[in-house]
């Protein structure tokens, strides 16, 4: 596990993206594991910087989502279709078709978590996934729990996640209570897994998850698991881990 700590924001953002983009250009038919939240957005924004410089393309990549919020629409501000569109899609050109986000609003729930499934099965392997954490150490929205599913499935978010989600809406009751979530296991199969964490809030809780005991009651410790983990973390959030590197 490779854990690094900026000084700046702008630092981590540069290196966040360089190292999407470097494999990208290397490899024009990469598969990422995308994320949504505040986390990534900075290396987002710089990863259409440095498409509009021509040094690359997205044509022939293809992208999966990490969740969806069940219930809530597509073209609502806070979906997590109009995230990714906001912050990135728009703004590469990434073929829509190759862009995979679980569809909250699915008929059956259930079958679109197994043609979720498929679509990463088809895929082979994620080579980059991008992460984030919760303030209870969930990944994606892989809550803690006595045991965790592999595979896409549905979940019902937690009080603590639903809260800390609200400044995102006018209140908590506008928060959905239920997501469409990969799986650790899927997560887990990625080539490279890329966790970025922000601010003094997520700093317990980041250093819990790497250096503290694996279990399922704090599901990104499993990252300690993994054998390609880069960790970028700001000054705030790897306070911890200052006297350690």
């Amino acid at each position: 596990m490779n854990i690094l700590t900026f000084r700046t924001n702008d630092e981590l953002n540069i290196a966040g993206a360089s190292i999407i983009t470097s494999l990208v250009q290397t490899n024009p038919r990469a598969v990422l594991g995308l994320a949504t939240g505040s986390s990534p957005i900075g290396i987002y924004e710089e990863i259409i910087n440095t498409f509009r410089k021509n040094m690359v393309s997205f044509r022939q990549v293809t992208t999966f989502n990490l969740d969806e919020y069940v219930g809530l629409p597509k073209d609502h501000q806070e979906s997590y279709h109009s995230f990714m569109n906001r912050q990135l899609f728009s703004h590469i050109d990434l073929p829509a078709s190759q862009a995979n986000i679980p569809d909250g609003n699915a008929a059956d729930l259930a079958a679109e978590c197994e043609r979720y499934n498929r679509l990463l099965e088809d895929a082979k392997q994620i080579d980059l996934q991008i992460l984030g954490i919760g303030n209870n150490g969930h990944i994606g929205f892989n809550e803690p729990s006595h045991s965790l599913i592999s595979g896409t499935h549905i979940v019902e978010l937690k009080e603590e996640t639903r809260e800390a989600n609200a400044r995102f809406f006018n209140s908590i009751d506008e928060v959905p209570t239920h997501a469409l979530t990969m799986g650790v296991g899927a997560i887990l199969k990625a080539k490279t897994i890329l966790l970025v964490v922000r601010g003094e809030g997520k700093a317990e809780i980041v250093h819990r998850a790497l250096t503290g005991p694996i279990t399922t009651e704090c599901p990104a410790s499993l990252l300690q698991t993994h054998s390609n983990v880069v960790v970028l973390l700001d000054a705030e959030a790897g306070k911890y881990f200052a006297n350690e590197m």
